[in-house]
């Protein structure tokens, strides 16, 4: 079975604050051309997305640098439905088994084009740690491995970009804005291919595959 673990890409869909806003309009129609072709706007981090090392690091790897199996992942997912709003994931939550990527399920998906999707549990920068000395991608259903910056952010919260600066500095990937992960088993392979864009991240079609078809 083939799962959709993407959100669509769709005029004045959620980003991260201040990245660029995403347009998709009519460039050309039937009726005036005689075929359609849309426009699109966005920024490299839109939607279900990917990132690469150069995210963060000047001297990163763009996308280019990886081959198409590097986004096929033996995925692991763990639960963390029980984390509240700005709880961070504990480096316990991480386990110790052979897989390529921890898949954090938090169900913060359910709040996607709300202020409250900003408000998501995140990764703390042990379990970030942890992830790196296993030798794990990440993937999450919230918009930010980190904690998101805003008005109720609290003073014992990270500073920065200290899980991104973690995986990604380690030439761990990061996939974020992954939803629907109760349609998938606790182990299911994640395919996740970027667009062929030689950047810092890009748009993903997220697919969960299970029950080995």
């Amino acid at each position: 079975m083939h799962v959709d673990l993407s959100h669509p890409i769709e005029t004045g869909m959620q980003t991260y604050p201040n990245d660029p806003p995403v347009v998709v309009q009519p460039h050309a129609t039937h009726e005036e051309h005689g075929a359609s072709v849309a426009a699109l706007e966005c920024g490299s981090h839109t939607g279900t997305h990917v990132d690469a090392p150069a995210h963060i690091d000047p001297d990163g790897n763009t996308l280019e640098a990886y081959s198409l199996e590097r986004f096929v992942f033996d995925a692991i997912r763990i639960d963390c439905r029980d984390l509240g709003a700005r709880e961070p994931i504990p480096a316990s939550r991480i386990p110790d088994v052979d897989a390529d990527l921890v898949v954090c399920w938090t169900g913060w998906d359910v709040h996607w084009g709300t202020e409250q999707y900003l408000e998501h549990p995140y990764l703390s920068p042990a379990a970030a740690e942890t992830c790196v000395e296993r030798g794990f991608d990440v993937a999450v259903d919230t918009l930010n491995p980190d904690p998101t910056p805003t008005a109720t952010a609290s003073v014992a919260e990270p500073n920065g970009f200290v899980a991104h600066h973690t995986l990604l500095g380690n030439g761990q990937l990061i996939l974020e804005n992954i939803t629907n992960l109760e349609a998938v088993d606790d182990r299911f392979e994640l395919r996740a291919y970027p667009l062929a864009l030689d950047s810092d991240g890009a748009p993903v079609r997220a697919v969960g595959v299970t029950d080995g078809t």
